[in-house]
Protein backbone atom coordinates (compact mmCIF):
# COMPACT_ATOMS: atom_id res chain seq x y z
CA UNK A 1 0.00 0.00 0.00
CA UNK A 2 1.32 3.32 -1.01
CA UNK A 3 1.36 6.32 1.02
CA UNK A 4 -1.58 7.73 -1.23
CA UNK A 5 -3.44 4.83 -0.72
CA UNK A 6 -2.89 5.01 2.79
CA UNK A 7 -3.99 8.62 3.14
CA UNK A 8 -7.37 8.04 1.37
CA UNK A 9 -7.99 5.02 3.55
CA UNK A 10 -7.37 7.04 6.76
CA UNK A 11 -9.44 9.64 5.39
CA UNK A 12 -12.64 7.77 5.22
CA UNK A 13 -11.78 5.86 8.76
CA UNK A 14 -11.70 9.74 10.01
CA UNK A 15 -14.67 10.47 8.04
CA UNK A 16 -16.80 7.38 9.57
CA UNK A 17 -15.67 8.56 13.24
CA UNK A 18 -16.23 11.71 12.62
CA UNK A 19 -19.78 11.25 11.54
CA UNK A 20 -20.56 8.24 14.31
CA UNK A 21 -19.85 10.84 17.08
CA UNK A 22 -22.03 13.72 15.60
CA UNK A 23 -24.75 11.06 15.17
CA UNK A 24 -24.33 9.92 18.50
CA UNK A 25 -24.12 13.36 20.02
CA UNK A 26 -26.88 14.47 18.09
CA UNK A 27 -29.03 11.23 19.42
CA UNK A 28 -28.45 12.27 22.57
CA UNK A 29 -29.30 15.67 22.75
CA UNK A 30 -32.60 14.68 20.78
CA UNK A 31 -33.06 12.36 24.04
CA UNK A 32 -32.27 14.64 26.46
CA UNK A 33 -34.94 17.44 24.69
CA UNK A 34 -36.92 14.43 24.70
CA UNK A 35 -36.63 13.34 28.27
CA UNK A 36 -36.82 17.32 29.41
CA UNK A 37 -40.10 17.43 27.41
CA UNK A 38 -41.91 14.39 28.79
CA UNK A 39 -40.60 15.25 32.43
CA UNK A 40 -42.55 18.47 31.99
CA UNK A 41 -45.55 17.17 30.31
CA UNK A 42 -45.88 14.07 32.58
CA UNK A 43 -46.02 11.88 29.29
CA UNK A 44 -43.12 9.16 29.49
CA UNK A 45 -43.18 6.84 26.79
CA UNK A 46 -46.36 5.13 26.26
CA UNK A 47 -48.30 6.53 29.04
CA UNK A 48 -52.14 7.64 29.27
CA UNK A 49 -53.18 11.16 28.75
CA UNK A 50 -56.45 12.26 29.15
CA UNK A 51 -57.82 15.47 26.77
CA UNK A 52 -60.97 16.84 28.30
CA UNK A 53 -63.15 18.78 25.54
CA UNK A 54 -65.72 21.18 26.58
CA UNK A 55 -68.95 22.26 24.49
CA UNK A 56 -69.92 24.92 22.53
CA UNK A 57 -72.04 27.12 24.32
CA UNK A 58 -73.75 28.52 21.61
CA UNK A 59 -75.68 25.55 20.94
CA UNK A 60 -77.57 23.31 23.03
CA UNK A 61 -76.17 20.38 21.19
CA UNK A 62 -73.27 18.46 22.95
CA UNK A 63 -70.85 19.83 20.27
CA UNK A 64 -67.05 21.53 20.51
CA UNK A 65 -66.96 25.06 19.13
CA UNK A 66 -64.67 24.89 15.97
CA UNK A 67 -61.87 27.07 17.22
CA UNK A 68 -61.61 24.66 20.39
CA UNK A 69 -61.17 21.68 17.54
CA UNK A 70 -58.14 23.73 16.61
CA UNK A 71 -56.66 23.86 19.82
CA UNK A 72 -57.41 19.93 20.53
CA UNK A 73 -55.27 19.50 17.84
CA UNK A 74 -52.44 21.05 18.95
CA UNK A 75 -52.62 19.60 21.85
CA UNK A 76 -52.64 15.92 20.33
CA UNK A 77 -49.05 16.68 18.75
CA UNK A 78 -47.74 17.36 21.56
CA UNK A 79 -48.67 14.51 22.95
CA UNK A 80 -48.02 12.43 20.02
CA UNK A 81 -44.26 14.18 20.19
CA UNK A 82 -43.63 12.60 23.65
CA UNK A 83 -44.71 9.52 22.72
CA UNK A 84 -47.67 8.65 24.66
CA UNK A 85 -51.67 8.16 23.93
CA UNK A 86 -54.37 10.62 24.48
CA UNK A 87 -57.78 9.77 25.08
CA UNK A 88 -60.25 12.13 24.19
CA UNK A 89 -63.06 13.00 26.48
CA UNK A 90 -66.13 15.41 27.06
CA UNK A 91 -66.31 17.69 30.32
CA UNK A 92 -69.52 15.68 31.32
CA UNK A 93 -68.28 12.07 31.35
CA UNK A 94 -65.16 12.32 33.08
CA UNK A 95 -65.59 10.65 36.49
CA UNK A 96 -61.54 10.16 38.19
CA UNK A 97 -59.51 11.67 40.61
CA UNK A 98 -56.72 14.37 39.63
CA UNK A 99 -53.14 13.56 38.73
CA UNK A 100 -53.83 9.49 37.82
CA UNK A 101 -53.14 10.65 34.22
CA UNK A 102 -52.01 14.05 32.61
CA UNK A 103 -54.78 16.07 31.78
CA UNK A 104 -55.18 18.85 29.14
CA UNK A 105 -58.67 20.58 30.17
CA UNK A 106 -59.87 23.41 27.33
CA UNK A 107 -62.38 25.97 27.74
CA UNK A 108 -63.77 27.70 30.79
CA UNK A 109 -66.35 27.11 33.39
CA UNK A 110 -69.63 28.22 31.62
CA UNK A 111 -68.69 25.20 29.18
CA UNK A 112 -66.43 22.96 31.07
CA UNK A 113 -67.50 21.32 34.23
CA UNK A 114 -64.50 20.18 34.66
CA UNK A 115 -63.20 22.65 34.68
CA UNK A 116 -64.93 24.14 37.46
CA UNK A 117 -64.09 21.69 39.43
CA UNK A 118 -60.45 22.56 39.03
CA UNK A 119 -60.95 25.63 39.63
CA UNK A 120 -62.75 25.26 42.98
CA UNK A 121 -60.55 22.52 43.96
CA UNK A 122 -57.06 24.22 43.12
CA UNK A 123 -57.60 28.21 41.91
CA UNK A 124 -59.34 29.36 45.04
CA UNK A 125 -58.37 32.78 44.16
CA UNK A 126 -60.24 33.00 40.69
CA UNK A 127 -63.65 33.79 39.86
CA UNK A 128 -65.11 33.60 36.22
CA UNK A 129 -68.50 35.58 35.52
CA UNK A 130 -70.54 32.91 33.62
CA UNK A 131 -73.38 35.02 33.92
CA UNK A 132 -75.14 34.71 29.80
CA UNK A 133 -76.80 38.14 29.77
CA UNK A 134 -74.72 41.08 28.12
CA UNK A 135 -72.67 43.50 29.85
CA UNK A 136 -69.52 44.72 30.34
CA UNK A 137 -68.41 42.04 33.33
CA UNK A 138 -69.57 38.84 30.97
CA UNK A 139 -67.38 36.43 30.92
CA UNK A 140 -64.43 38.78 33.03
CA UNK A 141 -61.61 37.29 35.74
CA UNK A 142 -61.78 38.15 39.31
CA UNK A 143 -57.99 37.21 40.26
CA UNK A 144 -57.22 38.16 43.59
CA UNK A 145 -59.19 41.39 43.91
CA UNK A 146 -57.78 42.30 40.31
CA UNK A 147 -60.72 42.37 37.25
CA UNK A 148 -60.00 41.88 33.80
CA UNK A 149 -62.66 42.25 31.49
CA UNK A 150 -62.62 41.43 27.80
CA UNK A 151 -63.69 43.21 24.69
CA UNK A 152 -64.27 40.49 22.06
CA UNK A 153 -62.00 40.30 19.33
CA UNK A 154 -59.90 43.66 20.51
CA UNK A 155 -58.12 42.08 24.15
CA UNK A 156 -59.26 38.77 25.74
CA UNK A 157 -57.76 37.20 28.91
CA UNK A 158 -56.74 33.04 29.10
CA UNK A 159 -55.47 31.24 32.28
CA UNK A 160 -53.13 29.00 31.45
CA UNK A 161 -51.77 26.67 34.42
CA UNK A 162 -49.92 23.77 35.42
CA UNK A 163 -51.45 22.34 38.63
CA UNK A 164 -50.17 19.30 40.96
CA UNK A 165 -51.90 17.54 43.57
CA UNK A 166 -49.53 17.19 46.50
CA UNK A 167 -45.34 17.82 45.81
CA UNK A 168 -46.32 16.93 42.39
CA UNK A 169 -43.80 14.42 42.46
CA UNK A 170 -45.65 10.63 42.26
CA UNK A 171 -48.50 12.52 40.51
CA UNK A 172 -49.14 13.39 36.94
CA UNK A 173 -50.22 17.21 35.98
CA UNK A 174 -53.59 18.86 34.91
CA UNK A 175 -52.64 21.58 31.86
CA UNK A 176 -55.86 24.76 32.39
CA UNK A 177 -56.84 26.43 29.04
CA UNK A 178 -59.13 28.89 30.61
CA UNK A 179 -60.21 31.22 27.95
CA UNK A 180 -62.81 34.44 27.94
CA UNK A 181 -63.64 32.99 24.25
CA UNK A 182 -62.36 29.82 21.92
CA UNK A 183 -59.79 31.73 20.10
CA UNK A 184 -58.37 32.61 23.95
CA UNK A 185 -58.18 28.55 24.55
CA UNK A 186 -56.03 28.34 20.95
CA UNK A 187 -54.13 31.26 21.55
CA UNK A 188 -52.98 29.51 25.46
CA UNK A 189 -52.65 25.97 23.59
CA UNK A 190 -49.99 27.80 21.08
CA UNK A 191 -48.44 29.88 23.51
CA UNK A 192 -47.86 26.47 25.61
CA UNK A 193 -46.81 24.82 22.55
CA UNK A 194 -44.20 27.31 21.83
CA UNK A 195 -42.57 27.91 24.69
CA UNK A 196 -42.46 24.74 26.59
CA UNK A 197 -39.26 24.68 27.16
CA UNK A 198 -38.73 27.96 28.72
CA UNK A 199 -41.92 27.39 30.78
CA UNK A 200 -39.93 24.24 32.03
CA UNK A 201 -36.66 25.94 32.47
CA UNK A 202 -38.41 28.53 34.83
CA UNK A 203 -41.10 26.28 36.60
CA UNK A 204 -39.45 22.87 36.64
CA UNK A 205 -42.14 20.70 38.16
CA UNK A 206 -43.13 23.43 40.16
CA UNK A 207 -47.26 24.58 39.72
CA UNK A 208 -47.60 27.85 37.71
CA UNK A 209 -50.97 30.14 36.67
CA UNK A 210 -49.96 32.70 33.98
CA UNK A 211 -52.48 35.32 32.57
CA UNK A 212 -52.01 36.08 28.94
CA UNK A 213 -53.74 38.82 27.04
CA UNK A 214 -55.04 37.58 23.40
CA UNK A 215 -54.40 40.69 21.19
CA UNK A 216 -57.03 41.64 18.28
CA UNK A 217 -57.74 38.25 17.85
CA UNK A 218 -59.97 39.48 14.83
CA UNK A 219 -57.45 40.61 12.85
CA UNK A 220 -54.51 38.15 14.28
CA UNK A 221 -56.21 35.41 15.15
CA UNK A 222 -54.96 33.50 18.25
CA UNK A 223 -51.17 34.16 17.73
CA UNK A 224 -50.66 37.56 19.25
CA UNK A 225 -50.24 36.48 22.89
CA UNK A 226 -48.73 38.82 25.42
CA UNK A 227 -47.70 37.51 29.38
CA UNK A 228 -49.87 39.92 31.40
CA UNK A 229 -47.97 38.62 34.50
CA UNK A 230 -47.34 35.07 36.88
CA UNK A 231 -50.51 34.85 39.35
CA UNK A 232 -49.88 31.65 40.84
CA UNK A 233 -50.24 33.37 44.17
CA UNK A 234 -53.13 35.10 43.61
CA UNK A 235 -54.67 32.26 41.94
CA UNK A 236 -53.94 29.28 44.97
CA UNK A 237 -54.98 31.86 47.49
CA UNK A 238 -58.87 32.62 48.93
CA UNK A 239 -60.37 35.94 47.25
CA UNK A 240 -60.11 38.03 50.61
CA UNK A 241 -63.38 38.69 52.20
CA UNK A 242 -65.50 41.64 50.90
CA UNK A 243 -66.07 44.84 52.30
CA UNK A 244 -68.66 45.34 54.93
CA UNK A 245 -71.64 47.31 53.30
CA UNK A 246 -72.50 50.67 54.21
CA UNK A 247 -75.66 49.45 55.87
CA UNK A 248 -73.33 47.35 58.47
CA UNK A 249 -70.93 49.87 58.79
CA UNK A 250 -73.46 52.47 59.65
CA UNK A 251 -74.86 49.96 62.82
CA UNK A 252 -71.34 48.94 63.52
CA UNK A 253 -70.39 52.78 64.01
CA UNK A 254 -73.81 53.29 65.75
Amino acid sequence: MNDDVRNIVLGLVAAGISAALGWVARTYLWRRKLRRKQAFFGLPDNSESLLVVNRDPATAEPAVHRIDVFALLELSALIKDCGAHVQVVTQDAVHQGFGERTEFCVGGPGSNRRMTAHMAAMLPGVRVNVDPEPGPDRGAFLIGGERYRMDPGITEYVLLARLTAGDGRETRPAFLFCGQRAIANQAATRYLARNHERLARKHGAAPFVLLLKVVNSQAYGPDVVELVGDVTRAATSPLPAPAPTSRTSHRAAG
